[in-house]
C-alpha cells in the first residue's frame, strides 16, 4: 500500500484530497474499488467518473471538477498511468542461480546475479552479463551475448551471434535470428543462399510473444535502442529500425527495409523490401506501404469495414477507375482543342 503523496512523488502531478488516502493498486474506472487508484486518459470515458468507486482518478486539469473521489492533477494522465502502473506493479524478484535441469556449456561464464531457468540451454561461447534472466526452456545458441539486465522469457530462442543490449526485455516464443527468406531461382528451382549475416538489438528494447528478427544475408539486421515490437510481428533480413520506433502487432516488414526514428507503425501494416521511410513517419493500421516514404507525417492505406453491399458498390467504382480517367482525359483533350479553335 502506498499513499497518495508516495504515489505523487514519482509523477509531475498535484493531489486535490487526502494526500495520506492509502492504494493498494490500479484499475479502469468502471472495476476499480475503494483502495484502488484509476485514469482518464479518452474523454468518451467521462460517463463512468460519477459511478466509479476508485478511491482516486488521474486526472488533467480540465476533468479534474467531475472526480467526487481524490484527484490527482496531471498534463498527461495516460503517461502518469503508466508510471504508477509500474510502481505498483514492480517486476517480480528472481531468485539467480542455474535451474539443475539446464544445459549450459562448460565454456560459459556465469555470473552470480543471472538466472537460467529450467529445461534452458546455453551453448558455447554464450555471453551473460550481470542481472539477465534467462526463461524456462529457452534457447541461446552459440554466440550469443546478452546485455546487462537484460530479461528473456520463457521458450524463446536465440540464435548463433546474435547481440542483445541492455535492458532488452524478450516475450515467450520470440525467435531472434533465425535465417531470412533468402532464395533464389536457378532454372525453375528454388535454391537456398546461406544468411551469414546476425542481429543487433540495442538498449532497452521490448519485443513480443512470437515475433520474429530474422538475421541478416550479409549485414546484420540491426534493432535501435528503444524500439518496442508488439506480438507476432515479422522483421525481415537486414532491416534497420531506428531508435524508439514501435510497431504494433501482425505488422511485417519484409527485407533491407530501412525505418527511421521515433516512428510510429499500426497493427497489420505491410511494408516492402528494398525502401526507405524516414524519422517521424506515423503509419495507420493495415496500411500497406510500396515505396519509401521520404517526408515525416502520417500515411494510411486501406477500407476500413463497412456494410457489404456499399462495399460491392465501391469495388465496382473502383474497377472503373481506369474507363472513367480515360473519358476525363479525353473530355479535357476536346475541352483544350475547342479552346484553341
Amino acid at each position: 500500500m502506498l499513499t497518495l503523496a508516495q504515489i505523487t512523488l514519482h509523477i509531475d502531478g498535484v493531489i486535490l484530497g487526502d494526500a495520506e488516502y492509502q492504494i493498494s493498486n490500479i484499475s479502469t474506472l468502471q472495476a476499480a474499488n475503494s483502495q484502488q487508484i484509476s485514469f482518464l486518459a479518452n474523454s468518451k470515458y467521462k460517463k463512468y467518473l460519477s459511478s466509479s468507486k476508485a478511491g482516486a482518478v488521474i486526472v488533467s486539469k480540465e476533468m479534474a471538477g467531475l472526480v467526487k473521489s481524490n484527484a490527482i492533477v496531471v498534463d498527461n494522465p495516460y503517461i502518469a498511468y503508466a508510471k504508477i502502473a509500474a510502481l505498483l506493479n514492480p517486476p517480480k524478484k528472481i531468485i539467480s542461480g542455474v535451474a539443475a535441469s539446464a544445459t549450459v556449456d562448460a565454456s560459459v561464464f556465469i555470473p552470480k546475479t543471472v538466472s537460467i531457468g529450467p529445461q534452458a540451454v546455453v551453448e558455447a561461447g554464450v555471453k551473460l552479463a550481470d542481472g539477465v534472466i534467462i526463461g524456462a526452456g529457452t534457447v541461446l545458441q552459440e554466440g550469443a551475448i546478452i546485455g546487462k539486465n537484460s530479461r528473456i522469457a520463457p521458450n524463446v530462442t536465440i540464435c548463433d551471434g546474435v547481440e542483445i543490449g541492455e535492458n532488452v526485455l524478450i516475450h515467450p516464443g520470440a525467435v531472434i535470428g533465425a535465417d531470412g527468406f533468402g532464395i533464389a531461382n536457378d532454372k525453375g528451382e528454388w535454391i537456398k543462399i546461406p544468411q551469414i549475416g546476425r542481429v543487433k538489438i540495442g538498449n532497452n528494447v521490448e519485443i513480443g510473444s512470437n515475433t520474429t528478427v530474422d538475421r541478416g544475408a550479409i549485414e546484420d539486421t540491426v534493432i535501435g535502442h528503444g524500439v518496442k515490437l508488439d506480438n507476432q510481428i515479422q522483421i525481415g533480413h537486414n532491416v534497420i529500425i531506428g531508435n524508439n520506433t514501435v510497431i504494433a502487432g501482425c505488422s511485417g516488414v519484409a527485407g533491407s527495409t530501412h525505418i527511421g526514428e521515433n516512428c510510429i507503425i499500426g497493427g497489420g501494416v505491410g511494408i516492402g523490401g528494398h525502401i526507405e521511410i524516414v524519422d517521424d513517419v506515423t503509419i495507420t493500421g493495415m496500411t500497406m506501404v510500396t515505396k519509401s516514404i521520404k517526408e515525416a507525417g502520417i500515411y494510411s492505406s486501406g477500407i476500413p469495414a463497412e456494410p457489404t453491399s456499399q462495399w460491392h458498390k465501391n469495388v465496382v467504382r473502383y474497377r472503373q477507375m481506369d474507363k472513367l480517367a480515360a473519358r476525363v482525359k479525353k473530355l479535357e483533350h476536346l475541352k483544350h482543342r475547342d479552346v484553341i479553335e
